[in-house]
C-alpha cells in the first residue's frame, strides 16, 4: 500500500513537470557528468500505456539525458526539490538582507508579468504568498526570455531556480534561471466574442474575446511594453497589459481576452468627472488566447479621414479614445532636458496637442525622421490630460507616412477663415456705454509652412448700430456700440479665390458696475463679497484660476472652470467674488494664501492689454523668497528673479524648482512638473522669472507660482495653463 501511494505521487508530479516546456539548468554542476537515471514505470495506466514514456509496460525508460540536475530527473516522479512562494518568503525574512548563497527551487503560478522582454514577473501560489520577480533569464544564465520561443504568461505554472532577498522591505526572487513552464489554458467560459466595434459599446466590466491586427505597442517608464492597438474591420480599441504587449508584435494578429474599461489616471479622476471625461476606452487585465506571430496590415475600414483641428474641438463627453482616424498633421519634436515632446499639429503648425508618452519621449524617436514635415497620420487620441482647467486629448500615433504633402493654394481662403478668423468671435457680450468690449481682428495671415502669403481678411456687419469694425492705421478693431444681434461676415481673399462665412453675435446690456482696486480687495476682511477690477494674469497652477492685477497690487482668484470661457491674459475686467484666506484657524506656523473665490465674470472688454509690474518687487533671489517668514503674507507678492530652471522626474513623482547661485531651490506648487510644461522649455537655463509666493496647503514655508520668464528681447512666455 505504502509502494502504492508514493507511485501515485511521483505520478502526479511527473504529469505537473512532464508538461513543462523543459529547459536545461545552467551549468553549474557540470550536471552532463551525472549518473544516468533510470526510470521504471509500473502500473501507471490501467490502459497498460504509459503516461510518460507512451509506451507499452513494463517498460524501463531510456535515460532522460539532457534533462537532469543533481542526478534527479526532471520528467519521472524524482524532480526538483521545489519550494513553494509562502516557503520563499519565510526564507527572504522580515528585515533587508543580501540575496542567499543558496539557489532555491520554487513551483509558482505567474501572478501577471510586468515585463515580458526582462521576465519581471510576480509570482503566487495557493497558500496567499506573493513574490516579486526582479528579472529572469534562460536556463544558461545566458539570455533574457525573449531568447525563448514563447514565454510565460499569466496563470501559467513555472519553475525558477534562484536566490532569496529582502531588498529594502521588498520580498523578492533574485538571479532567477527559468528551468521550465507549463501553460495554463484560462477559464473563458463567461466571456463572450464580439467584434471590437460591439466591444467599444459594452458597459465597463464585461468580459470580451476579441480577435484583431496589433496596430500598435505602448510602453511604460523603463521601456517596458504596456499594451496594444487592436484593429479590426469594425474599428479599433486599446488593450492593456503587459502580458498582451510583451507576447505580440506590430503585425500579429491575436486573439485576446480582457475586461471592459474606462481608464482614467487616479490624480485625475476629480477632475475628469467635472468636465463629463469618462477615461480611455479599452479592455484591461487582458490576456493572449491566440497569436499568429503573422505580419498584417491592420484593416482601415473603420478609420475615419478627418482633421487635427476637428479633433482637438471634439467634446471629451463623446467616446473617441482609441478610435484612429486618418489626417494630415505636421509632426513637431521639442527637446527638453532629459526628455523629448512629440506634437501632431494640424496643417496651420499649432492646433493640436502631444504625443502621449510615459518614457520622456523615448519610445517615440521613430517620429524623428518626419519632424518639421506635414504627414499622412493615422492617429488616436488615447486619452485625455484632465486637470482643474480642462481636459485636452493627448495623441498616439498609429502609423505615419511621409507622402511629399502640398498644400492646395486654391484652398487658402478658406482656410484662413476656418483656422484664423472664427475662434475670434463669442456668441454673446455684454456692453454698456461706460464698458464697451472691443479687440483687434486679424486681416492678413501668411503661412511659411504651406507657402502663401498676404491673404487678405475683411469684416462686415449686418447692424453697425450694435456691432462695427474700424480701422486705424491698418489695424482694423471689433467694437460694440449698442444692443441686439447682429450677422458677422468674414471674408478672406488670396489672389483670385475668396471664402465668405458667417457669425451671429449678441450684444446684451451691462449695469454700470462700481468697482475697487486690487490693493482694496487685498486689504478687505475675510468673507467679504467684493467687486474689483483690473488685468487678467497669468494662470494658478493646480487650481482653477488666475491672478488678477493692476497698478496697486497683484491677487490670485479661484472659481468654476467656466470662468476661463472667453478669457485671455491681457484682458480688462470687472470680478465679484469672495475675499478669502487658505489658512486653518488652528494654524500656528502659517498666515496661509490670500486669494478671490467663488469668481463670477461681470464684464470684459476683450481687449489685450500688458499687465502692470508697478507692485513686482525686483533684487531679490530665489534664497529670499524661500526663507520668507510664513507668518507674514507674501502671497500677494511677486518676485522678479534671476534663477535656473530645475527640473526633477521620477518614475512615481516630479517637481520643478528654480535654484539660486548658492544651490538654493524654491518648489514651484504643483501636481507634477507636467503642469509646468511651459517652463519646461527652460530647464537647466538660468532665467529672468516673475514668481508669486504661494502658500495653498498651510505649509510652514512657501513654495511658488511663475507666471512669466521674460525672454532677452523683453518678450514673455506665459503661464497659460488653465487658458483655453
Amino acid at each position: 500500500m505504502r509502494k502504492t501511494k508514493l507511485l501515485l505521487l511521483l505520478l502526479v508530479f511527473a504529469m505537473i513537470l512532464s508538461s513543462f516546456v523543459a529547459c536545461k539548468p545552467e551549468d553549474e554542476n557540470d550536471n552532463n557528468q551525472n549518473p544516468p537515471v533510470e526510470c521504471d514505470h509500473v502500473d501507471l495506466n490501467e490502459d497498460g500505456i504509459c503516461e510518460i514514456c507512451q509506451n507499452e509496460i513494463p517498460v524501463t525508460c531510456e535515460t532522460h539525458k539532457d534533462a537532469t540536475l543533481d542526478g534527479l530527473c526532471d520528467l519521472c516522479g524524482t524532480a526538483y526539490d521545489t519550494i513553494s512562494v509562502t516557503d520563499a518568503m519565510a526564507i527572504c525574512g522580515d528585515t533587508p538582507n543580501e540575496p542567499t548563497e543558496e539557489r532555491y527551487y520554487i513551483l509558482a503560478t505567474v501572478k501577471t508579468v510586468s515585463n515580458v522582454a526582462y521576465g519581471e514577473m510576480y509570482i503566487q501560489d495557493d497558500k496567499g504568498g506573493e513574490l516579486y520577480v526582479y528579472g529572469t533569464y534562460t536556463y544558461d544564465g545566458v539570455d533574457r526570455l525573449t531568447a525563448l520561443e514563447s514565454q510565460p504568461q499569466r496563470g501559467d505554472t513555472v519553475v525558477l531556480h534562484c536566490t532569496l532577498q529582502n531588498y529594502n522591505g521588498t520580498k523578492q526572487v533574485k538571479n532567477a534561471r527559468l528551468v521550465g513552464f507549463k501553460h495554463v489554458e484560462a477559464d473563458i467560459s463567461e466571456y463572450e466574442q464580439m467584434s471590437i466595434a460591439d466591444a467599444r459599446a459594452k458597459e465597463e466590466g464585461a468580459l470580451i474575446i476579441l480577435e484583431g491586427v496589433v496596430a500598435q505597442i505602448t510602453y511604460a517608464n523603463g521601456y517596458k511594453p504596456s499594451g496594444v492597438m487592436l484593429v479590426d474591420a469594425t474599428g479599433s480599441i486599446y488593450v492593456y497589459g503587459a502580458d498582451v504587449a510583451g507576447n505580440a508584435k506590430v503585425g500579429n494578429k491575436i486573439k485576446v481576452a480582457g475586461v471592459k474599461d474606462f481608464w482614467i489616471l487616479d490624480t485625475e479622476t476629480s477632475s475628469a468627472s467635472k468636465f463629463g471625461y469618462k477615461g480611455c476606452n479599452q479592455l484591461s487585465d487582458a490576456m493572449i488566447l491566440e497569436n499568429d506571430k503573422g505580419n498584417h496590415e491592420f484593416d482601415k475600414t473603420s478609420v475615419e479621414e478627418t482633421t487635427v483641428k476637428a479633433i482637438m474641438d471634439t467634446p471629451v463627453t463623446e467616446d473617441i479614445t482609441s478610435k484612429i482616424f486618418k489626417v494630415n498633421a505636421l509632426i513637431k519634436r521639442v527637446d527638453g532636458t532629459g526628455f523629448t515632446n512629440y506634437y501632431i499639429n494640424d496643417i496651420d503648425g499649432y492646433t493640436g496637442s502631444y504625443v502621449y508618452t510615459q518614457c520622456n519621449g523615448g519610445d517615440f524617436d521613430w517620429l524623428d525622421k518626419f519632424n518639421g514635415k506635414i504627414c499622412t497620420v493615422y492617429v488616436t487620441a488615447l486619452n485625455a490630460k484632465s486637470n482643474p482647467a480642462g481636459c485636452l486629448w493627448r495623441f498616439l500615433p498609429i502609423a505615419v507616412i511621409d507622402e511629399g504633402y502640398t498644400f492646395d493654394l486654391s484652398n487658402t481662403a478658406k482656410f484662413v477663415v476656418e483656422y484664423h478668423t472664427l475662434n475670434q468671435f463669442l456668441s454673446n457680450y455684454a456692453w454698456n456705454p461706460a464698458y464697451s468690449p472691443s479687440f483687434n481682428v486679424v486681416t492678413n495671415v501668411s503661412s511659411e509652412l504651406l507657402g502663401f502669403e498676404n491673404a487678405t481678411v475683411t469684416y462686415t456687419s449686418s447692424d453697425d448700430s450694435i456691432l462695427t469694425f474700424i480701422t486705424n492705421d491698418g489695424v482694423t478693431k471689433m467694437q460694440l456700440v449698442g444692443f441686439g444681434e447682429a450677422t458677422v461676415t468674414i471674408t478672406a481673399t488670396y489672389g483670385e479665390t475668396s471664402h465668405s462665412e458667417t457669425v451671429t453675435i449678441t450684444s446684451t446690456e451691462a449695469a454700470n458696475i462700481p468697482a475697487i482696486t486690487v490693493a482694496e480687495a487685498i486689504a478687505a476682511s475675510k468673507g467679504d463679497e467684493i467687486i474689483v477690477k483690473g488685468i487678467v494674469g497669468p494662470s494658478l497652477v493646480n487650481k482653477v484660476g488666475f491672478y488678477l492685477i493692476d497698478e496697486s497690487g497683484v491677487i490670485a482668484v479661484t472659481g468654476p472652470e467656466t470662468i476661463f470661457e472667453g478669457l485671455a491674459i491681457g484682458n480688462e475686467i470687472i470680478l465679484k467674488g469672495k475675499r478669502n484666506v487658505n489658512v486653518k484657524d488652528t494654524t500656528t506656523h502659517a498666515i496661509g494664501q490670500t486669494y478671490i473665490s467663488d469668481v463670477e465674470i461681470l464684464a470684459n472688454d476683450y481687449a489685450i492689454h500688458d499687465y502692470s509690474t508697478a507692485t513686482f518687487v525686483e533684487g531679490k533671489d530665489v534664497t529670499h523668497i524661500y526663507n520668507l517668514d510664513p507668518l507674514v503674507d507674501y502671497t500677494t507678492t511677486v518676485f522678479v528673479v534671476t534663477a535656473k530652471v530645475t527640473v526633477v522626474e521620477s518614475g512615481y513623482s516630479s517637481n520643478i524648482y528654480l535654484e539660486a547661485a548658492d544651490g538654493t531651490q524654491l518648489r514651484l506648487y504643483s501636481s507634477s512638473s507636467g503642469q509646468y510644461s511651459w517652463l519646461k522649455a527652460f530647464a537647466g537655463q538660468t532665467v529672468t522669472v516673475e514668481v508669486a509666493a504661494c502658500n495653498w496647503n498651510d505649509k510652514s514655508y512657501y513654495t511658488g507660482c511663475a507666471l512669466a520668464v521674460v525672454n532677452s528681447d523683453g518678450t514673455k512666455t506665459y503661464n497659460t495653463l488653465n487658458f483655453k
